[in-house]
């Protein structure tokens, strides 16, 4: 049994613990609200761009020298995947949900006879991949994260994303980020970037969706528009990420100070029952040492 010196300091030690785990949870309370504005502004603008390419995608179908952004190299061997996590941890599931999706993915590829390529994001990604899969990495990019997410962060990937593509490195690209629905729920989502996927444009038309009139011609829009589209999806991304980065650590917090406090209630307890045992041990001997005088 722990002795009474022992237990005050294992107290002690959890009551601090306790203190910074609360901490850390408003803070994060703080960035999350934040971080839920940026994420859910980006997702209608993220989808109208999409959805407009993929009408404008559609009405060039079949059609030769389309651009790689688009059409991809028109072969489905070499895929890159590209992984979001956060720099830090003590976010509960957050960053190992996003490696067992990207583990799962590659080997769901390979079996299939693909060839892996990825460029993590994010720091507990890539030391994680970096250790199953080093030999799979192109590159890597950290320090995305933190209280403001410029797209000058997605335009940077962007241009590295084109550059392997341009150098003929992957057919298919794929971005792996928690998708953010709430402070108790983030779900790992796949989205492919290249090729552009076709859905809306090979889906049964909403007569009330909007119509597009190109000006100037389509090939030369598709030239402008594809790069700042595949920076927007990159940029949404990483947006939902840091949402569910926040709402994960505030939650994993909240848990843990939870925990903390059950901690201290249990120590408390057998403190003052191990005191009570010494007190009594002790009136044991003074009363046996008097009777036996």
């Amino acid at each position: 049994m722990a002795s009474l010196k022992e237990l005050r300091a294992r107290i002690g030690s959890v009551k601090s613990t306790k203190k910074i785990t609360s901490a850390m949870k408003m803070v994060a309370a703080a960035k999350l609200r934040r971080a839920q504005l940026h994420a859910e502004a980006a997702r209608p603008y993220a989808a109208a761009m999409r959805r407009m390419l993929g009408e404008l995608a559609g009405s060039m179908a079949g059609q030769d020298g389309l651009p790689q952004l688009l059409a991809g190299t028109g072969n489905d061997r070499v895929h890159l995947l590209i992984p979001i996590t956060s720099d830090r941890g003590l976010a509960g599931g957050f960053n190992s949900n996003i490696n067992r999706t990207t583990r799962l993915t590659i080997r769901r590829l390979q079996s299939e006879g693909k060839v892996v390529k990825l460029l993590p994001v994010g720091r507990k990604g890539y030391d994680y991949l970096s250790r199953e899969y080093a030999d799979l990495i192109v590159d890597h990019v950290i320090g995305v994260g933190g209280k403001e997410i410029p797209f000058s962060a997605a335009s940077d990937l962007g241009a590295k994303v084109t550059a392997l593509l341009e150098a003929g490195q992957f057919d298919v690209c794929t971005v792996i980020y928690n998708q953010f629905k709430n402070v108790m729920s983030q779900v790992p989502t796949p989205l492919q970037l290249i090729p552009l996927g076709l859905e809306e444009a090979e889906a049964k038309p909403d007569p009330n969706a909007a119509q597009y009139e190109f000006e100037p011609d389509e090939q030369v829009l598709l030239e402008r528009l594809l790069p700042r589209n595949l920076q927007v999806q990159i940029y949404a991304a990483l947006l939902e990420s840091a949402a569910g980065e926040q709402g994960a650590r505030m939650t994993a917090m909240d848990n843990a100070t939870r925990n903390a406090g059950k901690a201290i209630d249990r120590l408390t307890q057998t403190y003052n029952r191990t005191r009570q045992a010494n007190i009594t041990n002790d009136l044991i001997e003074i009363i046996s040492g008097a009777q036996a005088v």
